[in-house]
C-alpha cells in the first residue's frame, strides 16, 4: 500500500484563513501551535549556535536568554552571527558581552545610524524625549525594569528605552497595559513639558498607546460602560474602513468605544505628566548623563532612579459596582513549586 505510514505535514501562519474542509477528521485534523521559544528553549537554542563559536569566559548564555524574550530561533542565531562579525570586524579573536550587547540592539532595533548632522538642540531633545519615557516607567509599579537608553540614533529610530521582562510572560494584567500606556506617552509628556512644543519624534509611541487602548476595550473588556464583550479587533476595523464588510456594532457603541479610548489615552498622558513634574530634578540629571554617555546601563539607570517619586497605586477596578472586590486572598503557592522553579532558573 502506497499510503500506509504516511503522514502529510504542512505549515502556515495564517490558521484563521484555511478552508474548514481542509481540517476535518482524516485530512489536516492536528493543529500543533509552535509559538516562540520560551526563557528555557531561548537558552538551549542559543547553546546550539554557539557551538564553534569562541567566547570569552564570562559570557552566560542563561543571561543572554533573559534579554532576548520574544526572540525567534532564527533571532537568536542572528544575534550570534552579529556578535562574530562585530568582533571579526574590530580584530577580536573571542566574542564578548559588550559584542552580544550590540547584536541585541541590531536586532531589535536595527543597525547605528552614523549620521554626525543631528543639532545639538535635536540632540537634548531626544535626551528629553527617551529619558521621559525611562522616567515614568520606573516610576510605576507594573512595569518591567529599564534595563537600557540610548540616544545614537538606530534603525529609524533617534533613541530608544529598553523595559525588560525579568520572565517570561503569557498574558498581560489591565494595570499593566495601563503603565505601558503611560510610559510610552512619557516622551511627548517630557517634550511638553521642557520645551512647550512637542515634536513629530513622538508618533510611533501615539500609535502604540492608541492600540493599546482600543484593544483593552473592544478584544479585553476593559471598559465598565462596553462590558465583557468582544466588539471586534484590528481586522474588522480594517475591512469595515474598506467597505467590505458590515460593522458588527452600532454607531452610538462606535462612539462610546471612541470615547473610552481616547480616555483611557488621557489618563495614561495625565500619569505621565503628574510623574514627570514630581521627578524634574532626576530627568534633568538623566539627561545629562546620557548626553556625556549617550548610552546608560541598567546599573547605571538604578542609581539615577534611587531617589524617585514612585507613583501612587491605582484604586481597584470593577467592572460594575454591583460585582464589589473580595476581600478574601489567593492561595498560596506551594513549597514545592517553588522550589522546582528555583532549581530551574539556577540551572
Amino acid at each position: 500500500d502506497n499510503d500506509t505510514n504516511l503522514i502529510i505535514i504542512a505549515a502556515t501562519n495564517r490558521p484563521d484563513v484555511l478552508d474548514p474542509a481542509l481540517l476535518r477528521p482524516g485530512r489536516f485534523d492536528r493543529q500543533v501551535g509552535v509559538a516562540a521559544p520560551d526563557l528555557e528553549g531561548r537558552e538551549a537554542i542559543l547553546k546550539v549556535h554557539a557551538k564553534g563559536k569562541p567566547f570569552v569566559p564570562d559570557v552566560d548564555l542563561h543571561m543572554v536568554a533573559v534579554r532576548t524574550p520574544g526572540f525567534t530561533g532564527a533571532d537568536l542565531s542572528n544575534v550570534l552571527n552579529e556578535a562574530a562579525l562585530l568582533c571579526a570586524r574590530a580584530g577580536a579573536q573571542l566574542i564578548d558581552n559588550r559584542a552580544i550587547d550590540e547584536a541585541i540592539d541590531r536586532v531589535q532595533a536595527g543597525p547605528k545610524r552614523k549620521s554626525k548632522g543631528m543639532a545639538l538642540e535635536e540632540l537634548r531633545n531626544t535626551a528629553y524625549h527617551e529619558g521621559g519615557h525611562a522616567l515614568v516607567a520606573a516610576a510605576l509599579n507594573n512595569t518591567d525594569p529599564v534595563t537600557k537608553v540610548t540616544i545614537l540614533p538606530r534603525g529609524r529610530a533617534l533613541g530608544y528605552t529598553a523595559v525588560m521582562p525579568t520572565s517570561d510572560r503569557y498574558s498581560q494584567s489591565r494595570n499593566q497595559l495601563l503603565d505601558q500606556m503611560a510610559y510610552a506617552m512619557g516622551g511627548r509628556t517630557a517634550e511638553e513639558i521642557v520645551f512647550h512644543d512637542p515634536t513629530t519624534g513622538a508618533s510611533n509611541d501615539i500609535e502604540k498607546a492608541t492600540n493599546i487602548a482600543r484593544t483593552m476595550v473592544i478584544e479585553y473588556g476593559f471598559s465598565d460602560k462596553l462590558g465583557a464583550i468582544k466588539w471586534g479587533d484590528d481586522d474588522d476595523q480594517t475591512t469595515v474602513m474598506d467597505g467590505l464588510q458590515p460593522r458588527k456594532y452600532s454607531d452610538r457603541t462606535a462612539e462610546v468605544i471612541d470615547d473610552e479610548v481616547l480616555k483611557l489615552v488621557e489618563t495614561a498622558h495625565t500619569e505621565a505628566w503628574t510623574i514627570i513634574n514630581e521627578n524634574r530634578d532626576i530627568l534633568d540629571e538623566l539627561v545629562r548623563q546620557l548626553l556625556v554617555k549617550e548610552t546608560l546601563n541598567e546599573k547605571e539607570l538604578a542609581e539615577i532612579f534611587a531617589p524617585i517619586k514612585k507613583a501612587p497605586v491605582r484604586p481597584v477596578w470593577l467592572s460594575n459596582e454591583r460585582r464589589p472586590d473580595s476581600d478574601k486572598p489567593p492561595v498560596e503557592i506551594p513549597d514545592s513549586l517553588k522550589r522546582s522553579v528555583g532549581m530551574k532558573t539556577e540551572e
